[in-house]
């Protein structure tokens, strides 16, 4: 069924922008800078062009002179960071110098921090009364939600935002002033994306197998990006221009001619989970679902059991870890397993099989591989995985070669399982 989520904003003037994010928190990875995510995913659907995201040190010269290099090139600059109580947060300070300014207290923001401070019975510090010192020359957006106000500064035609880099306060902040305010300020292109879902083929496979599709989209003034992650490639399309009926309509018809090319590899669009999909069909048909799981331990249970309303259609897994397990519960012949290893066609179609007669399913995914980061052999590299689904009388098992990296091969073990029993109930396979 198709699905449609359209992104669009108004048309004219190509706004440039670019985030700095502040913070040397962010540079050594204690923490990881989600504030740039966001922030661009919502500049993209107002159609604001985000052309760079810089992330630099808590320290006055890295903040001007970086400051100063984005505004050679953007219309507008967005800063996060650095706008705490303590010694260490200098933005405010060094924003004032860089707009030849000076900090005031602002009457109404210190009265908003007093009341921020009495309603949660916290004592308040000349530290936290500081927050309502601000640069004279810039327009405070209020902080509902903190103490640090944001700060709009116009200068030269250009303008700078900068804004807490506590998460809820920075989106609240975007959302209710920055977004607004940028909107009436410039009028913005109409961006229009749509994402489709596929699993279980490579990047460069995937753009060979649709290479004619994709010029024709480039040469109708459409883009396509590919988006991989392990075990899964997102196709985006992204039309822009002024009208957004006339791109929703080329997108859609460029859409629905891919999707009879990638038929055996497409799951969903936007930001479906394969989890959901399948859990989708498994309730269209009535069916019963379980699993048995080596190498994965559990990990493709914990994915479908994730979804609300799971237990409509899952029943239970059997973590057969062991040998041992896959003998007594999953009644695995002792003399495959010697002959054949664990790691084979034999035990895991077995696996598949045991465990729909022990849990009175009709759908199984069985998986045993070799995970790493040891354990591996010339035989067996680490990476080697076999899968097995099955629904009611039929069969069918994969071997797989993935990664050197363990968590990468779990992942992708239950990725490419889920879409196996998937492609096995729609008769792809």
């Amino acid at each position: 069924m198709f699905r449609s989520r359209w992104h669009y904003a108004l048309y004219f003037y190509p706004m440039k922008e670019e985030i700095i994010s502040i913070g040397d928190e962010l540079l050594i990875g204690q923490t990881i800078n989600t504030n740039a995510g966001w922030m661009g995913q919502q500049l993209n659907l107002i159609g604001a062009g985000l052309e760079r995201v810089i992330t630099i040190s808590d320290s006055r010269d890295a903040i001007l002179n970086t400051l100063k290099d984005c505004l050679n090139r953007a219309d507008v600059v967005l800063i996060t960071g650095g706008l705490g109580p303590t010694k260490d947060d200098i933005t405010k300070h060094t924003l004032c110098e860089f707009f030849h300014t000076r900090l005031v207290r602002n009457a109404e923001v210190l009265a908003r921090v007093e009341k921020f401070f009495l309603k949660r019975g916290r004592t308040m510090l000349e530290s936290n009364r500081q927050q309502a010192d601000l640069p004279e020359d810039c327009t405070v957006l209020p902080n509902d939600f903190g103490t640090a106000s944001g700060m709009w500064f116009e200068k030269d035609g250009k303008i700078v935002v900068s804004l807490p880099g506590v998460p809820y306060e920075m989106k609240h902040l975007m959302e209710m002033q920055v977004i607004p305010r940028l909107k009436t300020r410039f009028s913005l292109p109409v961006i229009v994306h749509r994402t489709i879902m596929t699993q279980g083929i490579g990047e460069s496979f995937l753009a060979e197998m649709i290479s004619n599709w994709e010029t024709e989209l480039r040469n109708a003034g459409l883009s396509l990006a590919y988006l991989p992650s392990p075990g899964i490639v997102k196709l985006r399309i992204t039309g822009k221009g002024p009208d957004k009926e006339a791109l929703e309509k080329k997108t859609l018809e460029f859409e629905q001619r891919l999707l009879p090319l990638i038929e055996k590899f497409h799951f969903g669009f936007d930001n479906d989970l394969l989890e959901t999909t399948l859990g989708d069909l498994l309730r269209e048909k009535k069916l019963s679902l379980v699993t048995a799981e080596s190498c994965t331990g559990g990990y493709i249970a914990h994915r479908i059991t994730s979804i609300p309303g799971s237990s409509d259609y899952f029943l239970g897994s059997v973590i057969s870890y062991s040998n041992a397990v896959k003998i007594e519960q999953l009644g695995v012949d002792s003399t495959d397993l010697n002959t054949h290893g664990a790691v084979s066609p034999e035990v895991v179609e077995q696996m598949a099989k045991g465990v729909i007669k022990k849990l009175h399913a009709r759908c199984s995914i069985a998986v045993s591989g070799v995970a790493g980061p040891d354990g591996g052999s010339d035989e067996k590299p680490v990476g080697t995985v076999w899968i097995a689904v099955a629904f009611d009388d039929r069969v069918v098992s994969r071997k797989f070669l993935f990664e050197q990296n363990r968590e990468r091969n779990i992942t992708r073990s239950a990725l490419t399982g889920m879409m196996m029993l998937r492609q096995l109930i729609l008769g792809t396979i």
